[in-house]
């Protein structure tokens, strides 16, 4: 219990960071939807570049950042030496890919469609290389368990970066109301800049060491970590593919229009996400740190079975509000509401698929999770493929939960034999039952109540899934002050 109740508490500070700073993100969603319509194709340039970058984070990072909390944990080990090796490796390719791009820039915008306008492209690759480059000191202050300052600067970012955005879409229109319509290119130079000038909070990091490459080191962290890479391009296709081909794919004009309302709608589902990574944040380390203990499997079925429930009421809550959250949006996106409950349940089985992973990453067998993220990213492709010319980006959605669905099934059924870990199944499932049976209420109810009526029953819904929490899973004699009136 001691050790849930740290892990709980490290997710808690990177998840107030995580949630807050996604929250406020959020206010960059009504802005561009507000700014920029739906008919333009706008918001699909950002949704599709946005796609590139995340895809392109994984490439330019190369499992490094898993594979750092590995060698930095072995026995014997001197971490300082993996992190500085570590720095230099992921920093020499990020310089590397942003010549490569620079020289390459008109043949790469023009296959990516972006002939016209190539300084997006330029803007978003720097920016992605300095991006997989902060991604080994945030690392590294995971690793010494410093989640305020990981927390800090984080919020610096995107405070940063929201301010910048106000300033452009709302402030300058308003100085100058003649000024016409917004450059949809200054959402990537702002991001470039703030990127660029967040690096410079991480100057203890940077400075405070000293810089040596090992080259046998880094040939064994190498050994460790391809695997992880192709786990991380297969997965985050999982994530992003869909963006990725959907130009190709749609069959009509309009597939920026189509794009960005997907995408937009997306963005409502990703409490999920937030979810998920702040978990991710706090679990890694741990999960490592705790590789010898000897009531490790109870842990990791324990720490399971309370993400699973945590996630599902937030599914709950999203879904059961979703008149409500519908305003984070523009009204000219309002058309993709739909997919919200499919993306979220897809998440969730992402989250699923990252905690039952770390089984063949305790075993040093990563190539499992190439397998499994490569089944599961084939099958996401092979659904868009077939299905977005006839359902447009309905079919991104259900291909999502096929793809993460079978990497899920796929970890746990082998997993079990490699790595068997007793996980609750019995209460996971009476969980997962109750989730489906409110949700499959919650999605009916529309047309038969009215508004104010439906809000309450959603309401009641949600009130009896914690319930249920509190009564079977939820230690509440243990919470200050209350606590005492429910102890025996």
């Amino acid at each position: 219990m001691a050790n849930l109740k740290s892990l709980a508490k490290e997710t808690a500070i990177y998840g107030l960071s995580s949630i807050v700073g996604r929250f406020l993100n959020y206010l960059l969603v009504p802005l561009y939807t507000a700014k920029i319509s739906a008919a333009s194709g706008g918001y699909g340039i950002i949704t599709n570049i946005y796609s590139y970058v995340a895809l392109l984070l994984v490439i330019l990072t190369f499992g490094m950042e898993t594979t750092f909390f590995r060698y930095a944990n072995k026995e014997h080990s001197d971490p300082q030496k993996v992190y500085s090796t570590t720095l230099i490796a992921v920093g020499s390719v990020g310089l590397l890919f942003i010549a490569i791009v620079l020289c390459l820039l008109n043949p790469i915008s023009e296959w990516m469609n972006y002939g016209s306008t190539p300084q997006y492209v330029a803007a978003m690759a720097v920016c992605v290389a300095i991006d997989a480059f902060q991604c080994i000191p945030f690392a590294y202050l995971r690793y010494q368990k410093r989640a305020i300052k990981f927390a800090a600067i984080k919020m610096a970012f995107i405070l940063s970066n929201i301010l910048l955005n106000l300033a452009y879409f709302v402030l300058l229109p308003w100085i100058n109301p003649n000024a016409g319509a917004p450059d949809v290119g200054f959402v990537f130079y702002i991001n470039l800049f703030c990127t660029a000038l967040t690096t410079l909070l991480f100057w203890k990091e940077l400075t405070g060491i000293q810089w040596t490459f090992d080259k046998d080191l880094f040939k064994r962290m190498l050994s460790y970590a391809w695997p992880i890479l192709v786990l991380g391009i297969a997965g985050i296709l999982n994530q992003t593919a869909d963006k990725i081909l959907f130009p190709y794919l749609y069959p009509d004009g309009n597939a920026s229009e189509q794009l960005g309302i997907y995408g937009a709608a997306s963005k409502i589902a990703m409490i999920m996400v937030m979810i998920t990574q702040a978990f991710r944040y706090a679990y890694e380390p741990f999960v490592f740190g705790k590789a010898k203990d000897k009531d490790n499997r109870t842990t990791y079925a324990a720490a399971m079975k309370y993400f699973i429930i945590f996630t599902l009421l937030a599914y709950l809550v999203v879904v059961g509000y979703l008149d409500i959250i519908k305003h984070i949006i523009g009204r000219d996106y309002w058309s993709g509401l739909k997919v919200v409950p499919i993306v979220m349940a897809a998440e969730i089985m992402m989250g699923i698929y990252f905690n039952l992973s770390f089984w063949y990453k305790l075993i040093d067998k990563t190539i499992w999770g190439a397998w499994f993220s490569g089944i599961g990213c084939f099958v996401l492709i092979l659904i868009n493929v077939i299905f977005v010319p006839q359902m447009g980006y309905m079919a991104c959605a259900w291909a999502g939960v096929a793809g993460y669905g079978t990497a899920m099934v796929l970890s746990y059924v082998i997993g079990q034999k490699k790595y068997p870990i007793n996980y609750p199944i019995k209460s996971i499932s009476a969980y997962l039952g109750i989730a489906a049976l409110f949700t499959a209420i919650m999605l009916w109810l529309p047309g038969k109540l009215s508004d104010g009526l439906r809000l309450c029953t959603n309401t009641l819904l949600i009130l009896l899934f914690i319930g249920h929490i509190v009564y079977h899973d939820f230690p509440v004699g243990q919470l200050p002050i209350i606590g005492k009136y429910f102890r025996k």
